[in-house]
């Protein structure tokens, strides 16, 4: 089943000699419940990708379809209350809640959408990140390998259509980053949730169902890396 389809994806920022292309003509698939990682240098169009696809940059021209339904041929208040409900976000930069603890950042993207969080599926999804003895811990006393499973958390408590990684090992170590991919992967196979991620580290792609890579605005397959 198609979760994601982009369609003739551009991105110009500038005009004239200034003018940069960012992205150019990107088409590309993703089925429910794959994981792909989204593979480039720093300025190769793939953070710009990842923003298009999630509501927060818009494409120049093109199309982005989520379970069919076309991201930018909506209002913006509604493509907005969409993208809360049906796309997770995991940051490099964690942006966790100071003054809430591990179990209510969790739970904060259902909060803001007016509904009733399930203890057992927190419970789970505690269990499964490796949480469950820091849920009432504060940001502020956790590793940066334990905030970013916070993030991870957060992304998948709405059980979103879509969870789009950026960067989410960019400010761990190297035994952290490959214990936030393993988890990631984890969840990934747990919840048959569809993971984007994009990484200028194509050494932490080794678990994924597929790795994509962008080269000056345009995307080429590298093809499935798992088997």
């Amino acid at each position: 089943m198609e979760i994601l389809r982009t369609q003739n994806l551009c991105k110009v920022y500038g005009k004239g000699d200034t003018q940069v292309k960012a992205l150019q003509d990107v088409s590309f698939t993703v089925e429910k419940g794959e994981f792909t990682a989204v593979v480039g240098e720093s300025g190769s169009g793939k953070s710009t990708l990842l923003n298009c696809i999630g509501g927060l940059d818009t494409p120049t021209s093109g199309h982005i379809y989520l379970n069919g339904e076309d991201l930018y041929s909506m209002k913006e208040t509604k493509r907005t209350v969409f993208r809360r409900r049906h796309i997770g976000f995991i940051f490099q930069s964690f942006h966790l809640i100071s003054e809430l603890n591990v179990e209510q950042n969790i739970i904060f993207p259902l909060l803001l959408d007016n509904k009733k969080p399930n203890r057992e599926q927190t419970d789970e999804i505690l269990e499964v990140l490796g949480l469950t003895d820091r849920r009432t811990h504060l940001p502020s006393q956790l590793s940066g390998g334990q905030q970013q499973r916070v993030a991870i958390g957060r992304a998948l408590i709405a059980k979103p259509m879509l969870v789009l990684a950026d960067e989410p090992t960019g400010n761990l170590d190297s035994k952290n980053s490959q214990d936030v991919m393993d988890l990631l992967c984890k969840a990934s196979r747990h919840y048959q949730q569809t993971v984007l991620m994009i990484t200028h580290n194509i050494n932490l792609t080794s678990s994924v169902d597929r790795v994509l890579r962008v080269t000056d605005g345009i995307l080429s397959e590298l093809g499935g890396m798992k088997v």
